[in-house]
């Protein structure tokens, strides 16, 4: 599969992630046939290994720009801490039901 899109006849990411959506939105509707299907799913696998290509070329487009004198800059991930559980990031436990007030003597049917 050899789409050609976009600017110099490169095939363009958002062409990809829009083309894997389509390819998503048939195989969900259950229009197709079983060979339809796998067809669409072959499409679709191939098309996720060509994004991750093009991710892949970006990545390395980026590390060239952040080279000085051969060597990486190094890129920095920060990792986000995991949030603690604690009883106020805890789900709320059911309402607890309001007791029903003591019934008088007065309304008493007999």
């Amino acid at each position: 599969m050899a789409k050609t899109t976009g600017s110099g006849g490169k095939v363009q990411y958002d062409d990809v992630v829009k083309r894997l959506e389509a390819i998503v939105a048939s195989l969900e509707g259950g229009e197709l046939s079983l060979e339809d299907s796998l067809e669409r799913f072959a499409e679709g696998i191939a098309l996720v290994k060509q994004g991750e290509g093009l991710l892949t070329d970006a990545e390395k487009r980026i590390e060239q720009l952040l080279t000085e004198d051969g060597q990486t800059a190094p890129i920095e991930v920060r990792e986000l801490p995991a949030a603690p559980v604690t009883a106020a990031t805890r789900a709320p436990p059911p309402a607890a039901r309001k007791p029903s007030p003591p019934a008088e003597d007065d309304d008493v049917p007999f």
